[in-house]
């Protein structure tokens, strides 16, 4: 599998699923998921609304994966997964690599050639770029797909794209 550092818009990504950065209600909110919920229209609300009205009553736990409608995104699929908040004194690293592996594995299983991912939980959920850069890295690059051929790594920023592009270049 191809893995590609991008900086942009992940709305704007023309790629088979992308990747939304959920809170747990599926709802839409802020940063990615509220950009994803916005440029997607409703049909992916409507979605979301279905999956929390049947199979995710409580939310969506951490680190799982659930795929819906793109909508009017370009692309067929959003995968939805909720990462963790940073803690500095207990280790979530697990429940974040799980986001990109189950993302990774809903993606695969639909068929999907080509899947743009966020970092996820580096914007208000306070993971460090460079950390959230080497755990999403060590994931992909360990991942053995069937259909997943390529995995764009959408950066947002200058600064953000440049840290990865640092921790990409060096481990």
């Amino acid at each position: 599998m191809e893995i590609t550092l991008i900086e942009g818009d992940i709305t704007a990504q023309r790629v088979d699923a992308i990747v939304n950065a959920a809170n747990s209600f599926l709802l839409g909110g802020g940063g990615v998921d509220g950009a994803i919920h916005r440029r997607g229209g409703p049909a992916i609300l409507a979605e979301c609304r279905a999956l929390r009205a049947s199979r995710y009553g409580r939310g969506l736990p951490t680190g799982q994966a659930v795929a819906t409608t793109a909508g009017e995104l370009h692309a067929r699929w959003v995968v939805h997964t909720v990462g963790p908040v940073y803690s500095a004194v207990e280790d979530r690293s697990g429940l974040l690599r799980d986001c990109y592996a189950n993302s990774l594995a809903v993606a695969d299983g639909l068929g999907a050639a080509t899947v743009a991912f966020p970092l996820i939980s580096a914007g208000v959920y306070g993971w460090p770029v460079d950390d959230a850069v080497r755990q999403t890295l060590a994931v992909l690059r360990a991942a053995a797909t069937v259909h997943v051929s390529e995995a764009r790594l959408v950066l947002f920023g200058p600064d953000t794209y440049a840290t990865a592009r640092r921790v990409a270049e060096t481990g």
